[in-house]
């Protein structure tokens, strides 16, 4: 880019000006294991709140190993805000049987969406083997809480392919799959590049794909974290994102402005994608996601 261009670009509106306030968010939280982690979720949640988010939605261990608490966080956000809460489920290590004892349980409490996802072995590395009494797949288990009930469905999408996937083109017949059985939309796994989303967004209409894709932004907080989580979701990490968290291990205030600048511009390049609709996983923190939302004119209301 010659100076002149550049200079252009720099005194050309703000990126974030004039934007039309027609975003919706939803917001990923995971149960506490302490006190102090659940006064932590708690604050979170009622910062995000008064920016309406579509839902939240609160993830399941591996193995199920989060069960009760992840109930017990899921009832207390029915109960005690107007949100509407999303419950994690996973076929995991768990019988048809149990399966539908839980999800009866969250339909009782008033629980109406369920992110249904194959889920994780509980031994990091492990091959998922699905129990002769239980869900093969994701798909197979979107299936079944549709005959339990008439939830609303979110389910898991990988930009970058999953990992354990044979291929790009397996793996978007495996979202089809599950679609097909009756999910609402897909929430994407984290990513750092619009073009990443991009790219998987319009193979996914080819493959006939027609329902929501939401991608899910996951805003950097803690860089080394992050590079771990990539690592096991086989997502990219580019080189220019490094570049910008080094040096910032032990400057966590300078490390949060980087992560919203990062994150913001992320989001407003993929609303210039026509995206419309994003899913934050928090980490249990608001800061960031309510910058970022502000940022992109979702305002308290």
């Amino acid at each position: 880019m010659n100076t002149v261009s550049e200079a252009r670009r720099a005194a050309a509106s703000p990126l974030f000006a004039g934007l039309d306030g027609d975003i919706g968010v939803s917001f990923e939280f995971f149960p506490p294991k302490t006190e102090k982690m659940a006064e932590t979720l708690w604050d979170a949640v009622g910062t995000l709140a008064p920016l309406a988010p579509r839902f939240v939605s609160v993830t399941y261990g591996a193995g199920g190993s989060t069960r009760e608490r992840t109930h017990a966080t899921v009832e207390r956000i029915v109960k005690e805000t107007r949100i509407p809460a999303a419950a994690h489920l996973t076929c995991v290590e768990a019988s048809r049987a149990e399966i539908e004892e839980v999800a009866r349980a969250y339909w009782d409490i008033g629980v109406r969406h369920i992110v249904a996802l194959r889920g994780d072995p509980p031994t990091a590395g492990a091959r998922f083997e699905a129990r002769p009494d239980g869900y093969a797949s994701a798909a197979d288990l979107v299936a079944g809480l549709k005959a339990i009930a008439p939830f609303e469905i979110s389910v898991g999408a990988y930009p970058e392919t999953h990992p354990e996937a044979a291929s790009a083109v397996a793996d978007l017949d495996n979202l089809k799959r599950k679609i097909d059985a009756g999910a609402d939309r897909a929430i994407t796994q984290f990513f750092f590049e619009p073009d990443t989303f991009f790219r998987f967004r319009d193979a996914a209409a080819a493959a006939g794909i027609a329902a929501e894709i939401v991608p899910g932004i996951m805003p950097v907080s803690n860089f080394a974290a992050v590079r771990r989580m990539s690592g096991m979701t086989g997502t990219s990490v580019p080189d220019w994102l490094a570049h910008l968290f080094d040096g910032l291990d032990d400057l966590p205030a300078a490390r949060q402005l980087v992560a919203a600048t990062v994150a913001a511009e992320m989001c407003r390049r993929l609303y210039a994608g026509e995206v419309r609709q994003f899913h934050f996983y928090t980490l249990n923190r608001a800061e960031l996601s309510y910058a970022i939302c502000h940022l992109l004119g979702v305002r308290p209301q």
